[in-house]
């Protein structure tokens, strides 16, 4: 199995305060993983380093083979494009536009002509059953139809990694069992894919928990 997630005595301080304490992790290819822990624990801090939102104070962070530290900003933001998907607790949806718009602008920084953005855009919300859907904007949208709307948009670009923040946060149990079915799907359609909760139930129906506390993982 390749790894596509390495990080070696990652620490990650901020003033007055350290968020991360030399975690060690490795994620293989087509792995889906809940990071979990309680508020504060470090896994939105470990989540940032993943997704190369934030560099580390000290040790190594590989994202599909690139040492984060050693790519320019310019470099880290193609690999973000190209390589990382995100959905977050909050859908971040522009709410003037359709559901296919909003997952075609999260191709913006691809460099792919607006027809062939709008192309992926179809297919994956048809690939997260919302195909009938394609013309609705996010008022007209439940709020899990909303999240698939989310997880689309992150995974249109094909991404080697979908981190998934507390996907579920806002979502009814029903709506956010269906989230983590769908995200079950893209994962056995070869996506390696992070789940970050503080659900318990969440983490324990998933393959591999990877426990946080007090910025150590446990």
């Amino acid at each position: 199995m390749t790894t596509v997630i390495e990080l070696e005595r990652v620490t990650k301080s901020y003033p007055g305060v350290t968020a991360l304490h030399e975690v060690d992790l490795t994620v293989g290819h087509g792995e889906l993983i809940a990071i979990v822990g309680p508020s504060g624990s470090g896994k939105s801090t470990m989540l940032n380093l993943i997704g190369t939102l934030d560099r580390p104070t000290s040790g190594t962070v590989r994202i599909d083979g690139h040492d984060v530290a050693s790519l320019s900003d310019r470099q880290l933001s193609a690999l973000r494009a190209r390589r990382i998907g995100f959905v977050f607790q909050s859908f971040h949806l522009a709410p003037g536009r359709d559901a296919r718009t909003n997952v075609a602008d999260g191709l913006l920084y691809t460099g792919l002509a607006r027809r062939e953005r709008e192309r992926r855009a179809e297919n994956a919300l048809v690939r997260v059953g919302l195909g009938d859907r394609l013309g609705h904007r996010p008022h007209q949208l439940s709020g899990g139809e909303r999240q698939r709307v989310a997880v689309a948009r992150a995974v249109a670009g094909d991404p080697a990694v979908l981190l998934a923040d507390e996907p579920t946060g806002n979502l009814d149990s029903a709506s956010g069992a269906g989230v983590v079915e769908l995200l079950r799907e893209l994962n056995a359609a070869g996506t390696t894919v992070l789940v970050i909760t503080h659900d318990h139930e969440i983490a324990g129906s998933l393959p591999r928990q990877v426990p946080m506390l007090d910025g150590r993982v446990v």
